[in-house]
């Protein structure tokens, strides 16, 4: 990769500009053309820096202002099977593992839902938990967003993160 490269992927990673020509107005800062621009977009696809290419939404301007993460206690010799069985219902964005700490927080799998309203997405997580056969689970809501990133990930000595 070389500066424009860099300056593409920085650029990416603040959004593109809501302007008829993106390419050309990036192009436009590095002094190359649109299509430059999209070649070296298309390099970084195939050798694996861009993972993908997205639009992302502004959930909160959309109506979308119902966010909480749901901690689930399941069983540990089931824990792989669950995981996958909460992250294939659509309303699931996020799904994950984390070491719970016997006795003090003994929750280990992790959903994130987006909604409209708080009542929608704890109906939602009812459906789920019933499907699941789960019953111990904590609804956290979020109150503020402090901060929000984009999710560019670069490629460093041949590895992905």
């Amino acid at each position: 990769m070389d500066p424009n490269d860099l300056a593409i992927l920085a650029a990416l990673e603040d959004g593109l500009p809501f302007i008829p020509e993106p390419f050309a107005e990036i192009g436009k800062t590095l002094g190359i053309t649109a299509e430059e621009v999209l070649d070296r977009i298309k390099k970084l696809q195939e050798s694996g820096v861009i993972r993908r290419f997205r639009a992302r939404i502004n959930q909160r301007q959309v109506g979308i202002s119902a966010n909480a993460l749901v901690a689930w206690r399941c069983n540990k010799k089931s824990t792989d099977k669950t995981g996958a069985f909460l992250a294939s219902f659509p309303s699931v964005t996020h799904c994950y593992e984390r070491r719970p700490i016997p006795g003090r927080w003994d929750y280990s799998l992790y959903t994130v839902h987006h909604g409209r309203s708080r009542e929608k997405v704890i109906e939602e997580v009812k459906k789920i938990a019933d499907a699941a056969g789960l019953s111990d689970y904590l609804i956290l809501f979020s109150t503020e967003e402090f901060k929000r990133v984009p999710h560019v990930r670069i490629k460093e000595n041949g590895r992905g993160s």
